[in-house]
């Protein structure tokens, strides 16, 4: 019996150090905009608010960087580890979002159209992407006592995430 208890408290230690590495700290962020847990509905909100929209138009940019971050897929490249340091690569893809906005300003550099129209057409053209970028992310990870943790992204992080760098 003492053997059993021994090999459950060696994999559970052991499964907690697998949780608690730079990576495993990356994977938990990312994987917390793909779920859409309640920190990244509130950086939504706050994305959202900031914008000149009609609350049509702001509940369906909502539905629009929700599916963007819902779809994201990543690849973790490299953990490089210096002392209480990390920097954790990563790719992500993500439907390309600022290609559209150039092709959409483009169409309408020479046309009069309302702040409105304008909108209504950004957000029509956001729902159809189709075509997808990949990014590559360099986050930084600092450990925090006997805790890794993932350091603030940046706006750049940020503006790739939503498919708009």
């Amino acid at each position: 019996m003492k053997k059993v208890l021994s090999l459950f408290v060696l994999l559970f230690l052991f499964g907690c150090a697998l949780n608690n590495s730079p990576t495993s700290k990356v994977e938990e962020l990312l994987n917390k905009y793909q779920m859409l847990d309640e920190d990244i509905k509130n950086e939504i909100d706050t994305i959202t608010d900031k914008e000149n929209l009609t609350d049509n138009q702001k509940d369906r940019y909502k539905k629009i960087i929700e599916n963007q971050y819902k779809n994201l897929s990543y690849d973790i490249k490299d953990e490089e580890i210096d002392g209480d340091k990390a920097t954790v690569t990563v790719q992500i893809k993500v439907k390309d979002y600022k290609k559209v906005i150039k092709e959409l300003d483009e169409e309408y550099k020479d046309k009069e159209y309302t702040l409105e129209e304008y909108n209504d057409a950004k957000l029509d053209k956001l729902e159809g992407a189709k075509d997808t970028v990949i990014y590559t992310l360099e986050l930084d990870v600092y450990k925090s006592g006997d805790e890794w943790k993932v350091d603030s992204l940046s706006n750049i992080d940020k503006k790739k995430l939503q498919g708009m760098y």
